[in-house]
């Protein structure tokens, strides 16, 4: 049932997308993060689904959209060089063979965040793909939730609907990736109008934002602890009744820790203790070791470099009994393990050119949509209220996931490049409808058009997404 399922949502997706061409972007979206073919035991796994969608995405756009609205960003030349650097670090790999099998889909991801903001010309369609992602990952993220809720989990034990490890099935990574869409949940309750704010979709929000706070303790992973703290603190920043929220925190993780699995409360120790824990020693064996490779190779040496890693170190056990304390340290020594952080997999794979590109990338994320808060957050015009909370939301987000590649390899995960090209989209977007604020252009007379028809669409029942209004 669950195969008949996936695969006639998918063939529903692909006809409904001849009549709405922008439909076939949300397909990609949703193929990409679900990855439906892994679940699949039939149609879908013999099948290319993400290149059948990838293509049918581009197809869309270039022969039924409207153009004269899309604009090029220059993070989006950003991503064009990133691009290009890899394509050549690819060429020139340490390890040829393992470095194409991940430019298979680092190229496809790469190409996809340059591509989608020429097609979100509208507020609708930012809206659509915001949506998008959020409602695919939350597919994974419910599925986790309730089996954590009803006891299961552990490291490496939770089960997203298949045994996996790869993309967002990995235990960090949807931690990670959990923690960080909670603000864009909260706008899409709050201001979203293909779901108006409405009790249904407030008990949804919230029910889906508990689940998101439960991968990390399904998963075990530290990662999403150390997100969700973080998360929490910068949301300080623009809430009003700040010392009860606070007060709120506090007496919800007191609340909280009883109910937690002790397994979980010892994983979490190791945060204070990582000379106890085998992988966080890793993890900085790994470190050290980058910042050595590329002291004799500064250009890096290309895709799964860490392979030739070779790692020492001691692990500390300290046991205490009564009055007497024993420390055993036993020396560990590993080889090829991954770099388990996106800033050393950027360094080491891609070197130094290729780790400034990509911290350009996010930190002029962070400033735009700091830009874009601050433009927008004491605007009069209710149509225009939306802007200041969705730029807000999605620095937030991006912190959380900045915050989490310290810890996780997924520099070129697809849903973050997706979310990278959602800023691009939002600030195009911005930009060409802005009304003579500080650093905005004026209005054009398109642009007037543009932002009046997006205004005129505020009823749901009067949204298109296809080609044939002007508006759309």
């Amino acid at each position: 049932m669950l195969n008949l399922a996936l695969t006639g949502f998918f063939l529903f997706l692909l006809i409904l997308g001849t009549r709405r061409p922008f439909i076939w972007i949300l397909c990609y979206l949703y193929i990409d993060i679900v990855a439906p073919q892994i679940i699949s035991w039939g149609f879908l796994s013999q099948i290319p689904t993400s290149l059948i969608a990838f293509l049918a995405a581009f197809a869309g756009w270039l022969v039924f959209d409207d153009k004269r609205d899309s604009r090029f960003t220059w993070r989006q030349g950003v991503l064009i060089v990133l691009f290009v650097y890899c394509g050549i670090t690819t060429l020139t790999a340490d390890y040829p063979a393992e470095a194409l099998e991940k430019w298979a889909w680092v190229w496809k991801a790469l190409i996809f965040a340059i591509f989608l903001p020429f097609t979100l010309r509208t507020r609708l369609r930012i809206e659509a793909v915001a949506l998008a992602m959020v409602l695919s990952a939350s597919a994974l993220i419910i599925d986790g939730g309730i089996k954590t809720a009803m006891g299961g989990g552990g490291y490496g034990a939770l089960r997203i609907f298949v045994e996996n490890n790869t993309g967002l099935y990995e235990g960090s990574i949807l931690s990670t990736v959990a923690i960080a869409i909670i603000p864009l949940v909260a706008w899409l309750v709050r201001h979203g109008t293909i779901f108006p704010d409405s009790w249904p979709s407030r008990i949804f929000g919230a029910a889906l934002v508990f689940a998101c706070v439960l991968i990390p303790v399904g998963t075990q992973a530290r990662t999403g602890l150390v997100c969700l703290a973080v998360l929490c603190l910068l949301y300080l920043r623009t809430a009003r009744h700040k010392v009860l929220i606070i007060a709120g925190m506090a007496l919800a993780g007191v609340v909280a820790v009883p109910f937690l699995p002790q397994s979980f409360v010892q994983r979490m120790d190791t945060i204070e203790n990582h000379q106890a824990d085998q992988s966080a020693s890793t993890r900085l064996g790994v470190w050290k070791w980058t910042l050595g490779y590329v002291r004799d190779h500064p250009l890096g040496g290309g895709f799964e470099v860490y392979l030739s890693s070779r790692v020492s170190y001691d692990t500390v056990v300290t046991e205490t009994t009564g009055a007497l304390t024993t420390v055993t340290r036993q020396q560990v020594v590993e080889e090829g393990r991954a770099f388990h952080s996106s800033y050393f997999e950027m360094l080491g794979e891609q070197g130094y050119p290729g780790l400034a590109l990509w911290l350009l990338l996010q930190i002029s994320g962070l400033w735009q949509m700091e830009v874009l808060r601050r433009r927008y957050k004491t605007c009069k015009d209710p149509q225009e209220a939306w802007v200041a909370p969705l730029a807000n939301a999605l620095q937030l987000t991006h912190v959380a996931y900045l915050v989490g590649s310290l810890f996780v390899g997924i520099a070129f995960q697809p849903f973050i490049l997706m979310l990278v090209g959602l800023q691009c989209g939002l600030w195009s977007y911005l930009k060409r409808i802005g009304q003579g604020r500080t650093g905005v252009p004026a209005r054009s007379g398109a642009a007037d058009e543009g932002a009046a028809n997006d205004r005129s669409r505020r009823a749901p029942r009067t949204m298109r997404l296809g080609p044939e209004s002007r508006s759309s």
